[in-house]
Order: C-alpha cells, then structure tokens, then sequence
C-alpha cells in the first residue's frame, strides 16, 4: 500500500487539466466535464490484478453513481513500451469487452500520472464541482472477495459528497500495482 505522506495532491487541491485520447477515438479534457457535478478520476491499467479485481465493482459505481451526477475517467498511464497490454488497442479491447461505462483514456506521457500523483493502479479520487479533491483512496477493503467486503470506502464517499456531507475519511491508503514508469 501506497504512504498518505506520498500522495502529491490533498483534500481541496484542485484537479490538474488534463488532454487526453481516450479508446473511443475522441479526446477528453478536465473540461468536458464541468457540466457534471462530481467527477471521479482513477488512475487504471490494463493488467494489474488489482484493477481486474476491482474492475466489476468500478463499472457498477459508475452505473449507480453516474445518473446521481458522478461522472467517471479513467486514465492508463503506464509505460505501454514495456507493457504491451497497456497500449492503446489492447485498452480499446478491454473497454469493449468488459463494456466499460467511462471514457478510458491513454496518459502515454505520464504527464497527467505526475501532476495528479497517481501512485498504483488503480488510484481513485473523487473531485466536487470546482475540481477540488475530496476523497482518494481504496475502493473497498477487499480487492480480492467482494463478498468479504466490510468496508465500501469509496461508495462512502460518493454517498457522503452527493449528500452534501464532509467526505471522511478524505484520505486512505491506496493499493495496487506501481504505475509502470518510463526510464
């Protein structure tokens, strides 16, 4: 798991903007959401075994919480080089085939991956309507057995925010795999 004293951005920062080309041929930039109350942003990947564990319980937030006014992205930042399941077709495949409710979008510079200090896969935080971050952390406390979860950290938070209520914890650990940095 990923140190709090690591994370780059805090409760109140504002969301960096971003450009990115997504799978679904567009580009999609930090405004483009701005008609949508919350957005949630998680740092993701193609490979990593704890976005495929994570990846159901994702898209069924996003089919909950996107009609309350939560808007998802989800952004690959890893070295594609290196790992050649991250490019950009194989991204489009795994957007496709799980049906994917979000914009999937490529961070080949991992400029984006920088400015919002993504640290694992998958990395989510939530923003409110100013762009300002209000939660990142795990999704629940169990990636491996969703039946075993106890703890529905991110949901929480979602709930929380869409209530008008403090988001709290506004921080927890996150885990996952390393973003796969270039050289």
């Amino acid at each position: 798991m990923a140190e709090l004293e690591n994370f780059a951005l805090h409760a109140g920062d504002r969301a960096p903007d971003f450009a990115l080309p997504a799978t679904d041929g567009k580009t999609y930039r930090l405004a483009d959401f701005a008609s949508t109350p919350y957005l949630l942003v998680s740092f993701w990947c193609n490979h990593c075994p704890y976005v495929r564990a994570w990846e159901g319980r994702m898209i069924d937030l996003a089919r909950k919480y996107g009609p309350k006014g939560v808007a998802f992205v989800m952004i690959n930042s890893n070295d594609a080089r290196a790992y050649p399941e991250d490019r950009i077709e194989e991204m489009a495949s795994r957007a496709k085939e799980q049906g994917y409710p979000f914009p999937y979008l490529q961070d080949e510079s991992q400029q984006v991956a920088h400015a919002y200090g993504a640290l694992v896969t998958p990395h989510p935080m939530l923003f409110d309507r100013e762009r300002k971050l209000l939660f990142q952390g795990r999704i629940d406390n169990d990636h491996r057995h969703p039946e075993q979860v106890t703890e529905h950290y991110l949901a929480r938070a979602l709930d929380q925010a869409l209530a008008g209520e403090k988001v709290a914890p506004s921080e927890l650990m996150v885990a996952g795999c390393t973003v796969k940095w270039r050289p």
